[in-house]
């Protein structure tokens, strides 16, 4: 077989792979030697169907396997030979020539493949991000504190404690304190994140993702959608490159510990949200323990813990500049 490399640009890769029938003779009868040992035909006995019978009925099916099958595997060779680090999956090619899917024919297959960008990037004390206090003013607190009075109010007759204008004040400012916090940490990783997805200047095959995107998806999405929601995809995306690049500069791993860890941390953040508090230990842990059983709940904790843990490593390394904003500053950012 003979596979054929044009480098479109740095991220964007032809492959065209020319198929000679010697490349799936072998397997092909080796398929129709199996479909002849299993097939059922009526005044045959199993097994002693005729073979020009056979490649009848099952050949072309067992030409196209038996093709895939080769392509498969010189795909998979050549990608790993070449030592190409490829985004999603090798897709079909718009120069795509018309095959005759004849036996003994030779086959032309082209593909395209997107290029996953080297990452290089410094994390240094002279890398500057604001992480922000939010401010508690009269004018923030007052529909909060307006609704507390009446719900307070509406209780009473349940002997509910009645509360004092400087009690509704305080707690008022409590709950939007710690509301800020929140809200001021989630800004906080988002600016870390854009930072340096911008310092790395990563670039991605975007065309190329949002063709993959449609195709792996399988019809359940258009290509409106695709387009509406690509721009969030390629900010997730760089940024997961960028971590991976950091992960592997500092050495970091995840472990079972770590994953352990992440399971009961977001069990107990599930418990919480649904105002439980104070759970069991024996809880958590049965809890985690099913996470971890499911591949895709372990694919989402492995994210979490390399966020944490690059996060975590740029935080103590770069300059954190404290900016104080009104709430009303803040939502404008």
């Amino acid at each position: 077989m003979k596979v054929t490399e044009n480098k479109i640009d740095n991220l964007n890769l032809e492959l065209t792979l020319e198929v000679a029938a010697a490349d799936y003779a072998e397997i092909e009868k080796k398929k129709l030697a199996e479909r002849r040992r299993t097939a059922e035909f009526k005044g045959f006995r199993k097994g002693m169907v005729p073979a020009s019978l056979i490649k009848r009925v099952y050949g072309e099916q067992a030409l196209v396997e038996s093709v895939n099958q080769v392509i498969g595997q010189a795909l998979d060779k050549h990608i790993s030979e070449a030592g190409l680090r490829i985004l999603g999956e090798p897709l079909a090619s718009e120069k795509q020539p018309e095959n005759e899917w004849a036996d003994g024919n030779d086959f032309t297959f082209v593909f395209d493949l997107g290029l996953s960008p080297k990452v290089e990037v410094e994390v240094e004390k002279g890398d500057t991000v604001p992480t922000y206090t939010v401010t508690v003013a009269a004018k923030d607190k007052a529909p909060m504190i307006e609704n507390l009075k009446k719900y307070y109010e509406e209780h009473k007759e349940e002997g509910q404690e009645a509360k004092t204008d400087e009690e509704i004040d305080k707690e008022v400012s409590e709950r939007l304190k710690n509301q800020y916090k929140n809200e001021a940490e989630w800004r906080l990783t988002k600016d870390i994140r854009d930072f340096f997805v911008k310092k790395a200047d990563v670039q991605i095959p975007e065309e190329f993702l949002k063709r993959w995107l449609l195709e792996a998806n399988g019809g359940k999405v258009s290509k409106e959608d695709i387009e509406k929601d690509f721009p969030g995809f390629a900010e997730d995306f760089k940024w997961q490159l960028v971590r991976g690049s950091l992960m592997q500069k500092w050495g970091f791993k995840v472990e079972d510990k770590d994953l352990q860890e992440q399971a009961e941390a977001f069990a107990r953040y599930q418990y919480a949200m649904y105002g439980i508090g104070n759970v069991p230990d024996e809880m958590v842990k049965e809890m985690a323990v099913n996470m971890l059983q499911d591949q895709k709940q372990i694919e989402r904790l492995v994210e979490q813990v390399e966020d944490r843990k690059v996060l975590d490593k740029i935080k103590e390394t770069i300059t954190l500049k404290p900016t104080k904003i009104s709430a009303a500053k803040f939502r404008e950012l």
